[in-house]
């Protein structure tokens, strides 16, 4: 009976502490989203209360990357708490250890960490999506009229009143690969259709290969070479499907099925993919790494300098998965490596400290 209500008092404490800071590190991020959409809202004259609305509904898939530092942090608070009322003594006095107190919190961790991954996520993913398509129907630069599916990539601009719609079945980078061109006035009637080997899109002129055009009288005309100039380029392209966040697990998995399909490198995808897989395992590891480091420092009074020193290893522990994944994003990492070996040298150093503690 002693263990079930330790266990509860454990779990019970240390929510609260995350709760609270996520609340709180929710308020900073609404404040400073808030500050950043002001520039927003004055080039296209929005009322402030919806600059207020963007900025909330942005901020989850903010937090969300947050959460492993918030973990770190909320840990640390727990421990201050026990040592401050002395209820760590007391635990210890009852037979409960600072490895006992570590596996709980590894539990509680754990329901946490997986209500994150499969809840909060998919709520936090369906709100950047929100917030993309609220900000791209103030904006007039076509920004985000592109999708990729199983057909290939298909593209929508305006230009001088004409309407192109664009059809691709192959895209790596600068290049297209079999593409139709379809011209249409306003009211979607058809004036010229273009059909193209290639193109390469480096910058907005496009360079077509091997063109046969189609007039609305039906006149067939062929091309060695063909200029289109649009509004997009390979970069601009790239860079439509570049924010990952705004998508769910499911769709992720979609996205790359067709980036494969019309022959585009998904190795973003399959890197954000791990990286949120791999999200409740770095919750955990954080978890004891912030009790083992406030463990150690128990014997500084300072708040204020295990809080600095919290944020310091939070600091190298962000640069280490960066590098890491910039490595897997540039090749020169395996994705599967460069996601998970941070996690493998938090793990060794985890578990070093975990013995420690269990032999004192």
């Amino acid at each position: 009976m002693i263990i079930k209500k330790y266990q509860n008092y454990i779990f019970s404490k240390f929510i609260l502490n995350f709760t609270n800071l996520t609340a709180i590190f929710f308020c900073i991020v609404v404040i400073i989203n808030f500050f950043e959409e002001i520039r927003f809202s004055e080039k296209y004259n929005i009322e402030v209360y919806f600059t207020i609305y963007l900025s909330f509904i942005n901020a989850p898939s903010l937090i969300f990357e947050m959460f492993p530092f918030i973990f770190l942090i909320a840990v640390k608070l727990f421990y201050i708490n026990l040592m401050e009322k002395d209820e760590l003594s007391i635990l210890n006095t009852n037979g409960i250890s600072n490895f006992k107190i570590i596996c709980n919190l590894v539990i509680i961790t754990a329901i946490i960490g997986l209500f994150l991954l499969t809840l909060f996520y998919f709520i936090s993913s369906s709100l950047k999506s929100k917030y993309l398509d609220i900000k791209n129907s103030f904006s007039n630069t076509n920004e985000y009229l592109a999708v990729v599916n199983d057909d290939g990539l298909w593209i929508k601009e305006e230009i001088d009143e004409n309407i192109y719609i664009i059809h691709a079945e192959k895209f790596d980078r600068d290049e297209l690969k079999s593409i139709t061109i379809t011209e249409a006035d306003k009211y979607y009637n058809s004036k010229k259709t273009i059909i193209s080997e290639k193109a390469n899109i480096n910058s907005k002129n496009w360079q077509l290969s091997d063109v046969v055009l189609l007039n609305e009288l039906g006149n067939k005309y062929k091309y060695k070479s063909y200029v289109y100039n649009s509004s997009f380029n390979g970069e601009i392209i790239s860079n439509l499907f570049s924010n990952l966040n705004s998508l769910n697990i499911y769709e992720l998995h979609k996205l790359s099925y067709s980036y494969s399909k019309i022959g585009y490198s998904n190795t973003d995808i399959k890197l954000h993919l791990n990286k949120i897989y791999s999200m409740p395992i770095f919750y955990i590891l954080m978890t004891i790494l912030g009790y083992l480091i406030i463990n150690k420092l128990r014997k500084i009074k300072s708040k204020f300098f295990v809080i600095i020193f919290g944020i310091f290893v939070s600091v190298i522990v962000y640069y280490l998965n960066y590098f890491s994944g910039i490595l897997g994003n540039k090749g020169a990492l395996p994705i599967y490596l460069s996601v998970w070996t941070p996690l493998l040298i938090l793990f060794l150093i985890c578990n070093i400290g975990i013995l420690k503690v269990n032999e004192n």
